[in-house]
């Protein structure tokens, strides 16, 4: 049901919104006022099966490696938990929420019957019944036959994903069950990421939203790759592409429609009142993904404003006025970040994930290594690394590649690694940009959001590493309020996504800024990390490694 107020008469100082993060290892919820951005209130929900890499619930039924799954009832749980306690924290009557926007990581996808039922609900047992996080790397062999003919074709989608599509992705994922369970993939009548489920969930209606699609799900100028091109990966992929164009996904003239960011899906139902505390009706933003909607929380909106979403992985994300083929981007997309602009994707898969590890394995805290690695001048360590501890993003996109670290000794102390971590992701960081800019997509401003903003240091070494200023968000719920700002727009209360973001989008420019000496001795250093990165960037060495670790744990 239709709300009762008049959508453009939302901005105003009673008016809220609220935005859910869905994130790796939790959700979080933020009570957000219309009119300023202000954050009254927040919570935070963590999933209590966190990532499913090595039994599934449950069964104890083991997973092979480069596995990772996610519990959908972990998702709904924030809902009925995180949401209630943000409306409490903040204060504010629910009567006066008008909208309710989300973001999710991507490519988190799930199969699923046609009333949107996760299949890992009626057949627990079955590993590729359960939703795969982005994170799920087992399906490289798959990525690499979908890269491999689509080059050997021509297809004119796949310069617009830098030459290559990812293990992560729609696709890739989704040929892997085929092939590996083609009894779950018979069954399973909708393949939906999980930013579109959730929204299922809140309004009753099926929807697809372009950010989505067009990155993760290969979808561009209006159509998916062809029946052609899919059946000569294997016949029964051939019709892949109707489970993904359904529900509220619309036809034109063959091709399909897809919900814009900032659109309105639909209105909240009776039932996901029930859990989240909030009225019945009001306004339910389009799904969308959690980097994708935090340029808007920091109002990065315009062409050339990349922002770093740096967390467990970074998501690099920058409107442009411009198409470019970018090698081994995650892609380009028109309207994939703001209506009317071409939106473009790059990544590292692990960075805070790296650094976990490490503090894992050596026992030591990371206040502890920061304290006696920020005393070291620039190159003291003696050691370079390449940050592919989860595989590479951008710019080789090859899941299949790993860590390396170079010029251990004796001497080697546990704050020299950790410090070198810190640098090889810097370093990677510099090389997405670069690879921009040689592709004639300038980067103007370094936009830094996420978790890792709470280390200083970190900060520091980027600037000094990337040799520019390093411009940071006002709010260290990124997404949430990311998805708050859209569901202020789907509410009525802006026209559109830059105005919004111009209103409740915060950020401080250049808030650390290079040291020319400490730069001038980081050029050195990632003229190593380069030689390094094109040495194994091959892959020959690390995927012959892998391959003999994947044979032991058969």
């Amino acid at each position: 049901m239709p709300p009762e107020f008049p959508l453009e008469s939302n901005v105003n100082a009673n008016t809220y919104v609220v935005g859910v993060d869905f994130g790796t290892l939790s959700g979080r919820a933020v009570v957000v006022r219309v009119g300023d951005g202000a954050e009254l209130g927040s919570a935070v929900h963590e999933y209590a099966h966190r990532v499913i890499e090595r039994e599934l619930p449950g069964s104890g039924v083991r997973l092979g490696p480069d596995w990772a799954l996610q519990a959908p009832q972990d998702w709904l749980e924030v809902l009925k938990n995180a949401v209630p306690a943000a409306l409490a924290a903040a204060g504010v009557p629910a009567e006066q929420v008008v909208g309710i926007g989300t973001d999710f990581t991507a490519c988190t996808v799930l199969p699923a019957t046609a009333d949107g039922t996760p299949l890992c609900v009626e057949t627990p047992e079955l590993p590729h019944a359960w939703p795969k996080l982005w994170k799920h790397h087992a399906a490289q062999p798959h990525a690499d036959r979908i890269n491999e003919l689509a080059a050997r074709r021509g297809e004119s989608w796949l310069p617009r994903y830098g030459g290559k599509i990812s293990s992560e992705w729609e696709f890739a994922k989704a040929l892997q069950v085929l092939e590996e369970a083609p009894d779950v993939y018979a069954r399973a009548e909708r393949w939906i990421e999980a930013a579109d489920w959730i929204i299922w969930q809140l309004t009753g209606v099926e929807s697809r939203n372009i950010c989505t699609a067009g990155y993760k799900g290969v979808f561009q100028d209006g159509s998916y790759p062809s029946k052609e091109f899919l059946a000569e990966l294997n016949p029964g992929f051939a019709d892949f592409a109707d489970k993904l164009a359904t529900g509220r996904v619309g036809t034109d003239e063959g091709g399909v429609t897809l919900a814009p960011l900032g659109g309105l899906a639909g209105w909240l139902t009776a039932e996901a009142a029930g859990w989240t505390g909030l009225p019945e009706g009001i306004a339910v933003a389009v799904g969308n993904v959690d980097a994708h909607v935090t340029a808007a929380a920091a109002d990065a909106v315009r062409p050339g404003q990349m922002v770093a979403i740096m967390g467990t992985s970074t998501c690099h994300i920058m409107p442009s006025d411009r198409l470019a083929e970018v090698p081994g981007m995650c892609g380009v997309v028109r309207d994939g970040i703001v209506p009317g602009l071409w939106g473009y994707e790059a990544g590292q898969s692990a960075v805070g994930d790296i650094f976990a590890w490490y503090v894992d394995s050596c026992g030591l805290g990371h206040e502890e290594l920061t304290a006696l690695a920020e005393k070291q001048a620039v190159g003291q360590h003696g050691l370079v690394a390449l940050d592919w501890f989860g595989g590479n993003r951008s710019v080789l996109v090859d899941h299949n590649l790993s860590g390396v670290i170079v010029g251990q000794t004796l001497a080697t102390r546990p704050e020299d690694v950790y410090r070198a971590l810190i640098e090889s992701t810097a370093y990677g960081a510099r090389m997405i940009v670069e690879t921009f800019e040689r592709a004639g997509v300038p980067v103007e401003e370094f936009v830094v959001a996420g978790g890792l903003l709470k280390n200083p240091f970190l900060m520091q070494i980027y600037a000094d590493v990337l040799r520019r200023p390093l411009s940071v968000i006002g709010s260290d719920q990124g997404p949430a309020l990311g998805s708050a700002i859209h569901a202020a727009v789907a509410a009525g209360a802006y026209p559109g996504i830059e105005e919004a973001a111009a209103a409740m989008g915060q950020r401080t420019e250049a808030a650390y800024t290079p040291d020319p000496d400490r730069a001038d001795a980081y050029d050195r250093l990632y003229a190593e990390y380069r030689r390094l990165h094109d040495f194994f960037g091959d892959g020959r060495m690390l995927h012959t490694l892998r391959a003999i670790r994947n044979e032991a744990h058969a």
